[in-house]
């Protein structure tokens, strides 16, 4: 008798920053070969682009690199500072750039976030003493986050807005005005568990909270002792990546069978992309922390 296994609810992915690649430019980055292969290896059938200009930007050329691996691209993203309005036209310039490369890999979402600043970085996790954007540059990020959806909506993108440590949507506040700033036909949600826990925001309230604007997920998890002393060090975000207090899913303090509760409650059905942020130095270790976390979420239930 033949056996019909269920379908999972969750498409789980990785991102090259679980390599250490945040900046395409880094030369201590492992090469884009690399974080494919080990991706693959490890399981994954998905990841994300990660900063543009790391992978390929050939469609054609990645599209049969992908295909080779098994792997589809479930995301690109957009990490730029999006209050500052000089910047407005090349981040513009990029975005579209990005969707025209997303929607010939037939991808769905585009992740928009504002990037850690060197001012923010510092109160990364101190929402009481963080200081806030004042009303016009509130403003002008709003209004360019609306001209990036409106890029990536002419290419049958879907964004998703993503609250980030170290940058200016990152507190409850933050995102609870954001969200209520755009509205619903603009973007959507993109919560983070780590980014969550970071913020002083418990990731299983926020995940029920927004489950109406919910439409794609990052799971990390986080050494809690590592970031109190990130916290109480006022350590810049990058500094305590690369410091460690990302781990691999299961070993930090987050609570993934509530997570996995609270997505099931909500009837969550997207992707589920892991990222373990670190030092690009430290890559050697990334196929078996990567191959760690998924194996959690398998056992887990998650896949």
């Amino acid at each position: 008798m033949a056996i019909h296994r269920q379908e999972s609810q969750f498409r789980i992915a990785n991102a090259p920053c679980s390599w250490g690649v945040e900046d395409p430019g880094n030369p201590d980055n492992p090469p884009w070969q690399q974080v494919l292969d080990e991706a693959s290896k490890a399981g994954y059938k998905g990841l994300e682009l990660g900063p543009y200009g790391f992978l390929p930007t050939d469609h054609v050329q990645l599209r049969d690199e992908l295909g080779i691996r098994e792997l589809t691209i479930s995301a690109g993203t957009i990490f730029e500072p999006l209050w500052d309005e000089e910047q407005r036209p090349f981040i513009l310039q990029k975005t579209r750039k990005i969707c025209q490369l997303l929607n010939k890999l037939g991808s769905e979402y585009l992740v928009v976030i504002d990037s850690v600043n060197g001012l923010r970085s510092s109160y990364a996790g101190l929402k009481d003493l963080a200081p806030r954007l004042d009303n016009y540059h509130w403003e002008i990020m709003i209004s360019t986050i609306r001209q990036i959806s409106d890029i990536a909506h002419e290419y049958c993108i879907k964004p998703v807005l993503h609250p980030h440590a170290g940058g200016y949507i990152e507190y409850a506040d933050e995102v609870t005005r954001a969200m209520e700033d755009l509205f619903d036909d603009t973007i959507s949600l993109c919560l983070d568990t780590g980014h969550c826990v970071y913020a002083d925001m418990d990731p299983v309230h926020w995940l029920k909270q927004c489950k109406d604007r919910l439409a794609y997920v990052h799971f990390k998890d986080v050494r809690a002792e590592r970031l109190k002393h990130c916290i109480d060090s006022r350590m810049g975000f990058w500094d305590a990546c690369k410091y460690g207090v990302m781990c691999p899913i299961g070993e930090g303090c987050v609570d993934y069978p509530a997570v996995k509760q609270a997505l099931t409650e909500i009837n969550y059905r997207g992707w589920i992309v892991i990222e373990q942020e670190r030092d690009p130095k430290a890559a050697g270790t990334s196929l078996e922390d990567v191959s760690k976390s998924l194996n959690h979420l398998r056992q887990s239930g998650f896949c």
